[in-house]
């Protein structure tokens, strides 16, 4: 509408009302012009769809609206909102690339950018040279992993990255006496639920769990929509049972559709929130197919659900692993996730999980707490409050999780070492040194001098470093997917000169190029050798719960991610991606409840605190 003018503007949002009723002031004196007036007297342009909003791209005080139909998206913008699961599958799809693929890839965009021509790089000195950095790596042994003596493979040596659990048992089988199935998907009949139940429960026998092979109370369908009643009177009739022989429910199953929508975030909030019960999650797809692999999957969550252990560090029952089998060690792993674009009032979630065991540090306990919008800083490690009653009295998650350690173990921490996710680099030291005193402050509040020393390690999985074999072909240097082995190590060259830092790509490939996670030492007081923190950290990534294969990040930074997943499906149920299950979170019961009680964020504006989770959920890894 005006002819070869071009303007660019950033919308701010639509109006609320059809372009027919809009009007704005033309002057100082409270002159009035509606928008199709306008445009008709300034332009001579009709505008067709009166009924449509406008586009409104001003601010409150100063509305400025465009019609729709007079406007062009300008093309090649980023989306920055939340994709939907189909999405993500063909970004996935588009992106991925194997291993020498992405190597030829880069090589061609460098060359064909010409940097050595480039001007500004000249003027100031910098040279980018076309070929790859070449640096020295080291590839780490795997651990030897230990499963029960009762099995006919009493331990394992991982080959590449992975194993499996033929003719090995959990090393502590956990007990299910009393279960119960409740079938939301109307494609599941009836007998095919019972017969998927009975092969699951047989395999977590077969796996090395006491497992009752008949549910306590018979199989029942229900709809998504009623999954609140269902479960609540589900539950009321397996306790009726059971509260007289002094019994509790272990266990529910639940089968979902496939695309369940909000019914597995509520499921999850009603069971842990609400009942006090642990369940397990399985698609109707999985069902159908009910794979020897998939059930065998199930049953290690399930196990760390009801409080067992699937493997453990021979090194750690030996008591060899460094600066951690010597004396009481705590390990402990922490995570902020944020909200994502769009969601601007939603809180951000904090998570923090600890070992619970020592010397095998494979059980975690876990708390969250919701936070000021996107604050990065964990408000909820130690806090001071008055309490009429009681006078001053300290909390937080630091010092909650020292308490359990404590009891669980009967010894207190001598050692800490602190994994954290999710930082960037801009924000290291401010973290450290907020984090750090809160750490201090929970160890001093449970008694004066109790200072155990502490190891902050920041993990970081969002960079855009890759590391390559030299050649793609050795099969000595390459797992079958053509990437580097699990287990290899660079602290050379692309690493910080003087700080202490590493790359370990502690996973085998499977698609696309690996990309190895980047651990940063902002403070050891442990002084471990970088030898020492390096083979424990890949250790470590060989004892994560839900799979027989090494994790590409330290199962508890890991644990914590899943943690405050879980948490924010008890605000916002719908955020489920209705796979086969994420979950987790756990708070404890005396003073005010770090996962229940909220952050004050700038502005003083309270944040809805989480609810409780009740005390039997809180003791077990029912997050995995």
């Amino acid at each position: 509408h005006r002819g070869n003018m071009r303007r660019k503007y950033r919308i701010s949002g639509l109006t609320s009302q059809a372009t027919r009723e809009l009007s704005f002031p033309i002057d100082n004196h409270g002159t009035v012009k509606t928008v199709v007036q306008y445009f008709q007297e300034t332009y001579g342009f009709n505008i067709k769809h009166t009924t449509l909003p406008c586009l409104q791209v001003g601010n409150q005080q100063r509305p400025n609206y465009l019609p729709m139909e007079v406007c062009k998206i300008v093309e090649g913008q980023r989306y920055s909102k939340r994709l939907n699961e189909k999405q993500i599958t063909a970004l996935l799809k588009v992106t991925c690339q194997r291993p020498q693929e992405r190597e030829l890839d880069i090589l061609q965009t460098v060359h064909h950018n010409a940097y050595h021509q480039d001007p500004y790089a000249q003027e100031f000195g910098i040279r980018i040279d076309e070929r790859l950095a070449s640096v020295e790596a080291r590839v780490l042994p795997p651990p030897w992993l230990k499963y029960h003596d009762s099995g006919r493979e009493k331990d394992v040596l991982p080959r590449i990255g992975q194993w499996n659990m033929m003719n090995k048992k959990m090393v502590n089988g956990g007990r299910v006496n009393n279960w119960t199935c409740i079938n939301f998907s109307r494609h599941v009949q009836d007998n095919a639920a019972r017969s998927f139940c009975r092969e699951l429960a047989i395999m977590c026998q077969i796996s090395g769990m006491d497992f009752s092979i008949d549910p306590v109370v018979p199989l029942v369908t229900a709809r998504p929509e009623h999954v609140e009643r269902a479960l609540k009177a589900r539950y009321q009739e397996a306790m009726n049972i059971l509260k007289p022989q002094g019994g509790e429910l272990d266990l529910l199953i639940a089968i979902l559709p496939d695309n369940n929508g909000s019914l597995y975030g509520d499921l999850k909030r009603i069971c842990e929130t609400d009942l006090g019960l642990v369940s397990q999650c399985c698609l109707t797809k999985h069902v159908f197919k009910m794979s020897k692999q998939y059930l065998a999957n199930v049953a290690l969550k399930i196990n760390v659900k009801v409080g067992g252990r699937n493997t453990v560090l021979v090194d750690a029952l030996t008591r060899r692993i460094p600066l951690v089998s010597d004396r009481p060690t705590i390990i402990f792993g922490a995570d902020v996730t944020h909200p994502h674009p769009g969601e601007d009032s939603s809180p951000s979630i904090a998570a923090v999980v600890a070992s619970q065991d020592w010397p095998e540090v494979t059980k975690y306990a876990g708390l969250v707490s919701a936070q000021a919008h996107r604050q990065e800083l964990i408000q909820d490690l130690f806090k001071v409050w008055k309490d009429p009653q009681r006078g001053t009295v300290s909390g937080g998650m630091i010092r909650e999780l020292l308490i359990s350690f404590k009891r669980a173990t009967g010894q207190k921490p001598q050692r800490i070492i602190f994994y954290r996710d999710g930082v960037s680099e801009g924000q290291f030291y401010q973290v450290l040194f907020y984090e750090l005193d809160a750490i201090r402050k929970a160890c001093a509040s449970l008694e004066a001098d109790y200072q155990p020393p502490v190891t902050f390690v920041v993990v970081q999985k969002r960079h855009h470093t890759r590391l390559f074999a030299n050649n793609h072909k050795d099969q000595r240097t390459v797992d079958r997917s053509g990437n580097i082995l699990p287990g290899t190590v660079v602290d050379s060259k692309i690493c910080h000169p003087t700080e202490f830092d590493f790359y370990l790509c502690s996973h085998a490939g499977i698609q696309g190029t690996s990309r190895p996670a980047h651990y940063h030492v902002l403070w050891d007081e442990n002084k471990f050798t970088a030898d020492g923190l390096q083979t424990l950290t890949n250790n470590l990534c060989y004892t994560y719960a839900r799979c027989t294969r090494s994790v590409s990040i330290v199962p508890p930074a890991y644990y914590a991610h899943l943690a405050a997943f879980r948490a924010r499906f008890y605000m916002e149920p719908d955020t489920s991606d209705s796979g086969s299950m994420a979950s987790g979170a756990h708070t404890r019961g005396g003073g005010p409840l770090p996962g229940a009680r909220s952050t004050k964020p700038a502005g003083n504006v309270a944040v809805r605190p989480l609810p409780d989770l009740k005390e039997n959920v809180k003791r077990v890894m029912f997050y995995c």
